[in-house]
């Protein structure tokens, strides 16, 4: 055995893979939950690398292979604010594992996460998995994700999944790969974002959302043309409000992509410090997705901020 792979096996069991971590836990509270096993060598809470925020997972490192063998056996199934976190052994990236996540939408609004476990379980392991909530309601809005331990396995659930009705539904659920904007399969529509269509937006904003105490901002200084209604010919257009300064145009494609097929995305920015104006826009191709999107989406936290997300309206289409 080599030196590198002697290394790599004594890594594999000191580092582990932390899921489901509560959303305002931070890098250091996880580091002091684990040094209370043993010593840490390292702590590192995953970040979304545009927004900042935490995306519910991180990587502990052990000193000691027997202090990180205590801590799976007494931290997995913690419950932690309302989350259970698990703890295991993580694994050395590969091609194997990577873009094994599925996207699963037309679930019933009943199923619950260990439900929609079971339901994938056959096909492999399950890393983790999220049903996403309406969070006004505490309902499932028939979205979830899966992640699976290899690809292999995601697909083999995709093939026995996608147009399976689970029982007691009607509907046939949809399974398919979320989308990956890293891939180099999306760097056509990438590059559509910033050609062609970025200028088309004109007329206020009618957002329909009451319970919202904002006023949507006028667009105008972007074009002398009219407004745009929800239905053009080229799509259906979203209006996303309340994005952080930083946002961009890979925030947007990131979120809507795994709902269905997107046109175009633009960021309203400020002329003179170049920042996100604080709303911006995404054009889909098919209704339904682009329903699904604003369900799923309005009231999304993104960071800090709270989403608000709806069909964009021009003048004259109240």
């Amino acid at each position: 055995m080599s030196l590198d792979q002697m290394m790599e096996d004594e890594d594999a069991r000191t580092n582990l893979i932390v899921n489901y971590l509560p959303q305002s836990m931070s890098q250091d509270e996880l580091r002091s939950l684990f040094s209370s096993v043993g010593d840490v060598e390292s702590a590192k809470l995953i970040r979304d690398k545009v927004a900042g925020h935490s995306l519910g997972y991180g990587f502990v490192n052990f000193v000691n292979p027997s202090d990180a063998e205590r801590a799976i056996s007494t931290l997995n199934g913690l419950r932690l604010q309302s989350k259970t976190i698990k703890v295991s052994y993580a694994r050395p990236s590969s091609d194997m594992i990577k873009d094994a996540n599925l996207y699963i939408s037309g679930l019933p609004r009943t199923l619950s996460q260990p439900e929609l476990e079971d339901m994938f379980a056959r096909y492999g392991h399950i890393i983790n998995s999220r049903v996403l909530v309406d969070q006004a309601s505490g309902l499932s809005r028939g979205v979830a994700f899966i992640r699976f331990d290899k690809r292999a396995e995601a697909e083999d659930a995709v093939k026995h999944l996608n147009g399976h009705t689970p029982p007691g539904s009607s509907e046939p659920i949809t399974v398919k790969f979320a989308a990956n904007p890293n891939q180099a399969r999306n760097s056509q529509m990438m590059s559509q974002m910033y050609h062609g269509q970025s200028r088309r937006f004109g007329g206020p904003v009618h957002h329909q959302a009451q319970r919202f105490r904002f006023s949507p901002m006028s667009v105008d200084h972007m074009s002398g043309g009219g407004g745009v209604s929800g239905n053009s010919s080229s799509g259906w257009c979203i209006f996303i409000y309340n994005l952080g300064q930083d946002a961009d145009e890979a925030i947007l494609w990131q979120m809507f992509g795994p709902f269905g097929a997107v046109v175009n995305v633009k960021v309203i920015r400020d002329f003179n410090t170049n920042k996100c104006k604080g709303f911006g826009f995404v054009t889909m191709t098919n209704y339904e997705e682009a329903a699904m999107a604003i369900h799923s989406l309005n009231g999304y936290r993104l960071g800090d901020k709270v989403l608000q997300v709806s069909f964009k309206t021009s003048k004259g289409h109240k």
